[in-house]
């Protein structure tokens, strides 16, 4: 399993202010998330600070796959860094990515995913890509289903944000047998749905407090 950053302990200081001040979060089924084995966390996305919300809000560092423009700005890149997150230029080295990933997968990580590839510009869930269930088949890793509902739609300062995980789902359970792209568009198509779901009892949730 990959040791934490050096900078680790401080990150999760920064965070307690952050997410118990600024932009106060709610976390439900904090277990369904394994403490040793080999994960892939799949999340809606919200926000450019998405993968340190995730990681706070449970004990287990996940490793976030994030695209390269997240790291431009050189406090929140530091701050993803100190999480174990790691920059992906889908254009040019996708299968250098999926083949991290599978390593960190074989040594028992938790590896963490946006499924629709980029932030939400409406606040609504998008339509989620197939790769990471590819990874998760050639890897045979359980997916822990994660979203993120800011009240409103929107994350901003001093407004309660739902973080919600569901129960791992294996792929067989996806549909995915014989590992094709067409399963995997699928199994995205279905897995969406599940966090849609989620999200639909967060939004209730919201509306009766």
């Amino acid at each position: 399993m990959k040791k934490k950053p050096f900078f680790y302990p401080l990150a999760r200081v920064i965070c307690a202010f952050i997410f118990h001040v600024i932009y106060p979060t709610e976390v439900q089924n904090g277990k369904h998330l394994p403490e040793d084995t080999a994960v892939i966390v799949c999340s809606n996305h919200v926000s450019l600070v998405d993968p340190i919300m995730i990681n706070y809000s449970q004990k287990r560092m996940v490793l976030f796959m994030a695209k390269k423009e997240l790291f431009k700005n050189k406090l929140l890149a530091a701050l993803i860094r100190s999480f174990g997150a790691f920059p992906v230029d889908r254009g040019q080295d996708g299968g250098k990515a999926i083949d991290n990933a599978n390593k960190l997968l074989k040594e028992n990580n938790s590896i963490g995913i946006f499924l629709e590839g980029t932030r939400s510009k409406t606040g609504e869930l998008g339509r989620g890509h197939g790769g990471a269930f590819m990874i998760a088949h050639q890897s045979n890793t359980p997916i822990v289903p994660c979203c993120i509902t800011p009240r409103k739609g929107f994350l901003k300062p001093f407004r309660k944000t739902k973080i919600t995980f569901g129960e791992p789902i294996t792929c067989e359970e996806l549909g995915i047998t014989e590992g094709n792209a067409k399963e995997y568009r699928e199994a995205a198509k279905r897995f969406m749905e599940i966090l849609a779901s989620m999200r639909e009892k967060q939004r209730n949730e919201f509306q009766k407090r």
